[in-house]
């Protein structure tokens, strides 16, 4: 082929393209461009959000346990004003209704131990005593933390956790439990219907008679990563309005 034929099918390859098609990919362009925009601010928002969430809980945490809230209170119960509030409550454990929910702490794999705790007034509040490996699964092999008569507990208030746990369901049916569900497990446990507060307390680590079951081991860590995905959409972003300016450059060719 000629010098001249390479030209002409250059210059054939090269002709603009229809304004319907450029209009398509800008509004495409323009689309995705503000969709990305609206993520990363979205996450930059979630961050604020978070680190208040993070300063909050870290106040409540630190502040003076105050009397867990009572029968009165159990509606306005909320994770957002109330998960993690430093509390104390006092009563007598009703060990024959204790139940054991799986757990993988810093000690191990073994269990959570749940016991209700009877207020002098009826109310009824789930106890997280603590951690037990499996060797103590069974009361009878740590029988010395099963303390009677009035107790005090002091500890951080946590929200019921329905369902069960990570692509595990609770089956009370058979006693396995993955999370601490309060409302399934008064119901399997047959406790008195409202009389069970919609929360439960996680012990601090005061010592139990014989060291068990083993408190204050409440992980608090929130994960926060919204600035490093604000950035990604935004990077994503400007690489779109990239591509736009480039292929605008190449039009006007």
């Amino acid at each position: 082929m000629s010098s001249s034929g390479v030209q002409r099918v250059a210059e054939g390859d090269a002709r603009p393209r229809p304004p319907a098609v450029l209009a398509a990919w800008a509004v495409i362009g323009l689309l995705l461009f503000a969709g990305l925009v609206w993520l990363g601010t979205w996450q930059l928002h979630r961050r604020v959000w978070k680190l208040d969430l993070i300063e909050r809980v870290e106040q409540r945490v630190g502040a003076p346990a105050e009397p867990a809230p009572g029968r009165e209170e159990w509606a306005q119960v909320t994770a957002a004003s109330d998960e993690y509030r430093h509390v104390r409550v006092e009563g007598v454990f009703l060990h024959e209704y204790e139940t054991l929910v799986q757990a993988v702490t810093e000690k191990g794999s073994g269990y959570w131990v749940l016991t209700p705790l009877r207020r002098a007034n009826g109310e009824i509040i789930l106890i997280n005593r603590g951690f037990v490996p499996e060797e103590l699964r069974d009361p009878r092999a740590r029988q010395a933390g099963q303390v009677g008569g009035e107790v005090g507990v002091s500890g951080l208030l946590r929200i019921s956790e329905p369902g069960g746990g990570f692509l595990r369901s609770n089956e009370p049916g058979s006693g396995r439990w993955y999370s601490r569900d309060v409302a399934a497990i008064a119901a399997a446990q047959r406790l008195p219907a409202g009389e069970v507060a919609p929360y439960f307390i996680d012990a601090d680590n005061s010592p139990n008679p014989g060291g068990w079951p083993l408190g204050g081991l409440t992980v608090i860590r929130f994960h926060n990563s919204h600035l490093i995905y604000a950035i990604t959409w935004y990077s994503l972003a400007a690489m779109v309005l990239g591509a736009a300016v480039a292929v605008a450059r190449q039009e006007r060719r």
